[in-house]
């Protein structure tokens, strides 16, 4: 679910963090995935075995895939560097944090936009620890 603690956020007990997300309305379930592939415009971007959760937050569902790319097929000839390299530009675009989610935090937190953004940003978009990191 978040980054760092195998599905769950920072470094918080994963019940807590349930319980806390669970407060804001924000519902998870895991998904029981075997594989999970990316087409992208070079190719395919295979996960095995991944760790697949999906969120509802404010009535949009969210999907995140936690995994190591075991396997790349490209349409051309490729190595392994252009694996790093979709992954990161796959990170990056993650970076992306939706107004949605930082009036959340704003409200929750009782900050500013502008406080609660740069939390989401430091926290790597995390609703929960951005929060925590506020009060």
């Amino acid at each position: 679910m978040f980054p760092g603690l195998g599905g769950l956020g920072g470094g918080m007990d994963p019940r807590r963090m349930k319980a806390m997300l669970r407060q804001f309305g924000i519902k998870s379930e895991d998904i029981n995935a075997k594989r999970v592939i990316f087409e992208l415009e070079s190719g395919k971007l295979v996960i095995e075995n991944p760790q697949v959760t999906a969120m509802d937050i404010q009535g949009k569902k969210t999907y995140t895939v936690m995994g190591e790319a075991k396997d790349s097929l490209h349409d051309g000839a490729g190595d392994s560097d252009s694996v790093e390299e979709e992954t990161s530009d796959a990170e990056e675009g993650a970076q992306e944090i939706p107004e949605s989610d930082v009036e959340m935090v704003a409200e929750k937190a009782k900050a500013t936009k502008a406080k609660a953004r740069k939390a989401l940003e430091e926290t790597g978009g995390d609703i929960a620890e951005a929060i925590e990191k506020l009060k």
